[in-house]
């Protein structure tokens, strides 16, 4: 299939985005609750070395979630996050950005959850709103980051499995 055989598709360009995955091992939903139940997701969210103290956060579509990131040198960092789509336990759709009205860098972050057994395969795919912008935050290690973050992410599950 083609992309002009479906307009949607033409919207979609892989020069924009990034992948992530992991399995994690906790049953889907337990590892959707991690991502999606406010008291735990300010415990794991963020890379390595980095905390996050959120101001506001209401997980339901239409809902915000405020947090600033704190870098291990006591750099902050405002996001918000606006949840589009959730459909427990299998999706989160938010566009993620600074905590800020007008933020040319936000993106659109897409989080699946897809049950293996007793494991999680979860997927984190960022689309970027141009390749340049991409680049950008590859080149400052947004991967890297992203995979830190998702290690704290199983590693909090395996202490919610207890």
């Amino acid at each position: 299939m083609t992309s002009s055989a479906n307009p949607a598709l033409s919207q979609w360009s892989l020069d924009r985005e990034i992948v992530l995955s992991r399995v994690i091992d906790a049953p889907r939903e337990l590892v959707f609750e991690a991502w999606s139940d406010p008291k735990h997701m300010s415990q794991w969210f963020g890379p390595a070395g980095f905390r996050t103290e959120t101001k506001e956060i209401d997980v339901r579509v239409g809902g915000v979630w405020r947090f600033d990131m704190i870098g291990p040198d006591g750099t902050v960092y405002p996001n918000r996050m606006r949840f589009l789509r959730i459909d427990k336990p299998r999706l989160i759709e938010v566009n993620h950005g600074a905590d800020k009205d007008e933020d040319p860098g936000m993106f659109r972050m897409t989080v699946t959850f897809d049950a293996h057994g007793d494991k999680t395969v979860l997927t984190l795919r960022q689309l970027h709103p141009t390749a340049a912008q991409r680049e950008t935050v590859i080149g400052f290690g947004a991967v890297e980051l992203g995979y830190q973050t998702l290690d704290k992410l199983a590693a909090h599950v395996g202490g919610m499995k207890k």
